[in-house]
């Protein structure tokens, strides 16, 4: 009987430490496709010369945003509304372009607010901002597949003085790489 004990415990143990062994990450090498879109390449100058686009796919790969020089710019929003401008049209036409030049990006559609209101509050307002933003780049002829919505409300901020041009710059509609 002590025979088995010994026998199941160390069958039990294998079960549980050759799965976990075997999950180690393998390293990403780049293939042709990748290096197509400037991923897994050497530097700068490489991504220009690969992708055509002046290294634009990986600078939104790396997720800058607009003050970085990021490629897909933020929507501006009014205070306490999800209605698109005239000026968030314009840039949503011309990151419209960019995803229609770029038909492997896909982008996470951010809605943010400003510190006022609820928690509840803002994070519905922000998924309506994220909505309304997706809907337009969906009607500019970007497959909705590649759009994915999100809402952070007021906890991201991009400026935390309580000031009005503080409030206008995180009522905002950001662009990311989705999350891997």
């Amino acid at each position: 009987m002590a025979r088995s004990s010994k026998f199941t415990a160390v069958l039990l143990a294998l079960c549980f430490v050759l799965p976990v062994a075997g999950c180690a990450k393998k390293k990403k090498t780049a293939t042709t496709e990748d290096a197509a879109y400037g991923a897994g390449t050497g530097g700068a100058d490489s991504e220009d010369a690969l992708n055509g686009h002046g290294g634009s796919l990986e600078r939104y790969r790396r997720g800058l945003g607009p003050e970085e020089g990021g490629v897909l710019k933020d929507v501006s929003f009014s205070y306490d509304s999800s209605e698109l401008d005239g000026q968030a049209r314009d840039v949503l036409s011309a990151n419209a372009a960019w995803l229609k030049e770029n038909p492997r990006a896909r982008t996470e559609i951010e809605g943010h607010c400003d510190e006022r209101g609820t928690v509840e509050y803002n994070l519905a307002l922000g998924a309506r901002r994220a909505k309304a933003a997706k809907d337009y780049l969906v009607s500019l002829g970007v497959s909705a597949g590649r759009l994915s919505t999100i809402s952070y409300g007021e906890e991201l901020p991009v400026c935390r003085e309580q000031s009005e041009s503080c409030y206008q710059r995180n009522r905002r509609v950001h662009f990311v790489p989705p999350s891997q």
